[in-house]
Formats: structure tokens, sequence, C-alpha cells
């Protein structure tokens, strides 16, 4: 399994961006994939899940209803919303899957990672 993370950059308080999240080497639909970030200084947290199966979703509760996390099943892509976003926001942000139909929010149940990318968003 390959995850590859896109669609980062620099955007201004109260922007939108969308990131991608490209995945091959397997049949995702016994996969979850979550949308992770990682602050600068923090720990790695978990924004949302989808279950590609169904596609139904969980999205943490610190997010306030700012994201949403979808995914087009015939080009293997889960993308990730995110609205009003504030310098908070600012962090490395990393798709991951999983074998599973439960959306987990542990780091460390998720197999497959991809390679990160930066989301900045300036005050």
């Amino acid at each position: 399994v390959q995850l590859q993370a896109s669609g980062g950059g620099l955007v201004q308080a109260g922007g939108s961006l969308r990131l991608t999240c490209a995945a091959s080497g397997a049949t995702f639909n016994s996969y979850v994939v979550g949308w992770f970030r990682r602050p600068p200084g923090k720990e790695r947290e978990f924004i949302a899940g989808i279950y590609w199966r169904d596609g139904s979703t969980s999205i943490a509760d610190s997010m306030n209803g700012r994201v949403t996390i979808f995914r087009d099943a015939a080009k293997s892509t889960v993308f990730l919303q995110m609205n009003s976003l504030n310098p908070a926001d600012t962090a490395v942000y990393y798709c991951a899957a999983r074998l599973g139909s439960s959306i987990r929010e542990e780091i460390y149940d998720y197999d497959y990672w991809g390679q990160g990318t930066l989301v900045t968003a300036s005050s």
C-alpha cells in the first residue's frame, strides 16, 4: 500500500484548503483511510477518517465541524476539505490506512502512512 499526500501550502487565516491522499497498491474496499496532523512541537493527532467501502466517516470533535473527508473511489483518492483555517491548524498533515472497518483515532492502529504535506495558516 502506498499513500501520497499533497495539497498543502500557505493559506491566510479564514481560508480553505483541500488536501489529497492518492492511494495505490491494494483494493481499498476493506480499508479505513485517516488524516492526521502534527503541529510544531506536538504529537500527531487524528483529524478524520473514512471507511472506503461505504464512505462512512468520523471527524474529531476538536475540528468543530470545519473539516470534511470524502473519497473518489474511481480515482482511489481521499480528500480532506478544511475551512476557516487559523494558525493553530499549522501542521504537517498525513494520510494513513488500516485494514478493517473501524475508524480508529490512534496512530498505532494504522499500518501505512504517506509522507506528509505541510499546511501553514498565517494570521
